[in-house]
């Protein structure tokens, strides 16, 4: 329906097409920068990105949403902090990164990082905080220690808290990476044919790298996000109206 309405909004003559190009010419244009190669090297080194820099952010957001949760004294130290950075847009750090970093990938992953870890503690946070006490007194009637509450129930309690973490996070790293290629304009990136493309007027070759990113988003979500939750959280009966 949304490609109906905008091939007839292209070929209305509201606008002229290369303001608004019909599907034709984004589908043209997508094909030509497929087969020469150049969508598919791009499309690599923004993924990468993501996907280097929402590991890190898991590395620390996930033992850190849990120590604040487990312990007082870290989440009085860290919830102010946390609440203070969360809402700053990451691409308002990127001329600050520029200078620190220069322009190439380090800065492109420390901004893709920084706007993927709060909402990763966040939700980590919340999640082991929202395990329901009656589990952890009842694993402990039955003789269970320390670890194996955490590892039998904390932690499969949190889950999925845990899976909308990084669902949350991995957004936040798209919006992170393609504006930080924009600004920060590395060799090779989504963000950097849309640059390029804005400079020539070639808007369907910018609506073919959104169509990509629309196309890797909707990916990882149906295949990578939901398998995990029907492997842990589904199986575990955590989820009502779970539809196979």
């Amino acid at each position: 329906m949304t490609l109906i309405a905008w091939e007839i909004f292209a070929r209305s003559g509201l606008f002229s097409q290369a303001l608004s190009p019909p599907l034709e010419a984004i589908g043209t244009s997508l094909v030509q920068l497929t087969l020469d190669g150049s969508m598919i090297k791009n499309a690599a080194s923004t993924l990468g990105r993501v996907l280097l820099g929402l590991s890190l952010a898991c590395l620390i957001g996930i033992p850190l949403g849990i120590l604040m949760a487990r312990f007082r004294v870290w989440e009085r130290f860290w919830m102010p902090l946390v609440s203070v950075l969360m809402p700053i847009p990451s691409l308002a750090w990127v001329p600050l990164f520029i200078l620190w970093f220069g322009i190439g990938d380090v800065t492109m992953i420390v901004v893709v990082t920084y706007a993927a870890t709060f909402p990763m503690i966040y939700n980590v946070w919340a999640g082991v905080r929202s395990v329901s006490p009656i589990w952890l007194r009842a694993a402990s009637s039955m003789g269970a220690g320390e670890r194996v509450l955490f590892w039998k129930v904390v932690i499969p309690g949190s889950m999925p808290y845990i899976i909308t973490g990084v669902r949350l996070s991995f957004g936040r790293a798209w919006i992170a990476v393609i504006g930080g290629e924009l600004l920060a304009s590395p060799s090779w990136g989504l963000g950097r044919i849309i640059f390029d493309a804005k400079e020539f007027l070639n808007s369907s070759v910018m609506l073919a790298a959104l169509l990509v990113i629309g196309a890797l988003g909707l990916l990882f979500e149906r295949v990578v996000f939901q398998a995990i939750e029907r492997r842990t959280v589904a199986r575990w009966g955590m989820i009502v109206g779970w539809k196979q």
